[in-house]
């Protein structure tokens, strides 16, 4: 792939932004759903009096 120096330059630019959000986004969704796990299974604790009903 050919690029001249002007592509280059936005490029070498541009990419470290890129990279920035597109790793930004991907922690912001895994905090999300690990948020909702914990959400849950605080409800499930909550709904089962504290306690897991299937433990004895």
């Amino acid at each position: 792939m050919n690029l001249s120096v002007e592509q280059r330059e936005t490029l070498s630019r541009w990419l470290p932004t890129l990279l920035v959000i597109g790793v930004a986004w991907l922690v912001a969704r895994g905090l999300k759903r690990a948020f909702w796990t914990v959400f849950g299974i605080g409800w499930l604790m909550h709904w089962s009096g504290g306690r897991f009903p299937f433990w004895s």
